[in-house]
């Protein structure tokens, strides 16, 4: 069940925004945050690259500085819209991030960010399937979400976080050895990096070539 908070957000640009940058203080601040997840990648002008789940194009906007041939993808027609207006030189498709309405082996690189943790169990692993599919035998997945704290110190934070904002699919998430999960689809070389007293997770992985 959602919370009022979270509704709001989803419903106020800039309340959403104002929360993503106080939670981001944590890492180092928004602009931090969203590098995560590129940091290390090889996208070049010709890198063919699809933000997934993009909300209103944050992320989007880095990758764009990077790429000429960026997709974003939203179930959102509000997000669209937004993410049309705030990055016009990227291509935006309104769509399930479990049924993409993309071809096989279409992107060199597939980006999310603080996205997966919305998802129940079966749409997760039903995404991360399409993700395979979509990629390029090499291509990368990278991603940024919730881990389970490693240090105990941060665990009321993100506990009091997940309460106000967040819905038993984050708790799930966190409770979801992601490595495994990915092994099982199939991925390949998978890299996982935690922030934050372990509250964040960075991974990165590839479709075998």
């Amino acid at each position: 069940m959602a919370t009022i908070l979270r509704d709001l957000s989803y419903r106020y640009q800039w309340l959403y925004d104002s929360i993503s940058r106080v939670t981001a203080l944590a890492v180092g601040g928004e602009s931090r945050f969203r590098q995560f997840a590129l940091e290390g990648l090889d996208i070049r002008p010709e890198t063919t690259v699809l933000d997934l789940c993009c909300g209103s194009g944050q992320t989007t906007e880095l990758l764009v500085g990077r790429s000429l041939q960026v997709t974003g993808l939203d179930a959102s027609p509000l997000s669209i819209r937004r993410a049309q207006q705030n990055v016009p030189d990227a291509t935006f498709v309104e769509g399930w991030a479990e049924a993409m309405p993309f071809a096989d082996k279409q992107f060199d690189v597939v980006h999310t960010s603080a996205a997966l943790h919305e998802m129940k169990p079966v749409q997760l692993r039903q995404i991360l399937q399409e993700v395979y599919r979509v990629l390029r035998p090499g291509g990368v997945f990278t991603f940024s979400d919730f881990h389970q704290p490693t240090n105990p110190l941060f665990m009321p934070g993100i506990a009091l976080f997940f309460w106000l904002f967040e819905t038993e699919t984050a708790w799930q998430m966190i409770a979801t050895d992601m490595t495994a999960l990915l092994t099982d689809v199939g991925f390949q070389a998978i890299v996982q990096t935690l922030h934050a007293g372990g509250s964040l997770q960075t991974v990165q992985c590839r479709r075998p070539t």
